[in-house]
């Protein structure tokens, strides 16, 4: 019971006091850790992307997806500029049949602008998690806005990286 108590104490729900116990703070969404959640940005938490190229072959890139331990690639062009992203569910799909996999090019299986769903360095972890809830994927590519259009990959947010940030504010 005490850990349950002291971690809703830590989130700002409860207060304790001694001699009288805990009580309820009078706080809702706006917690300590909503309120830091709020605070802290993509760019403060972000890793590094697994990225590969649109010609690269889906038996290629499913040997990098475990050599890299993810579960989403962001498919680039030259410069890093975002052309696509593929999952662990598309390597599935692709997967069924006998199509040849080291013949097949991942940009056949992708999924390509505009459909992506992105977040950006300056945007709080708040909104990240949001959208990764919304969209139900395991992560989102952070990018950069660029002339033209483009966007520029420079690093990933997942349901791991929150996970951390919140077990960090935890204690």
């Amino acid at each position: 019971m005490r850990p349950h108590l002291s971690a809703l104490t830590m989130a700002g729900l409860l207060e304790a006091r001694p001699r009288v116990g805990y009580y309820y703070a009078g706080n809702t969404s706006n917690s300590l850790v909503a309120k830091t959640l709020r605070k802290v940005k993509v760019k403060d938490i972000k890793g590094l992307p697994g990225v590969v190229k649109e010609s690269t072959s889906v038996y290629d890139a499913i040997v990098l997806l475990f050599l890299e331990d993810v579960g989403t690639l962001f498919v680039v062009e030259d410069g890093g500029y975002l052309v696509g992203i593929v999952s662990r569910k598309d390597f599935l799909k692709s997967c069924l049949g006998e199509a040849d996999m080291q013949r097949i090019p991942i940009g056949v299986v992708m999924t390509r602008l505009p459909s992506i769903i992105f977040s950006e360095p300056e945007e709080s972890v708040l909104d990240a998690a949001r959208k990764i809830i919304e969209y139900q994927v395991d992560s989102l590519p952070v990018v950069r806005s660029e002339p033209k259009g483009r966007l520029k990959v420079i690093g990933r947010i997942t349901k791991t990286n929150i996970t951390k940030l919140v077990m960090e504010l935890g204690g």
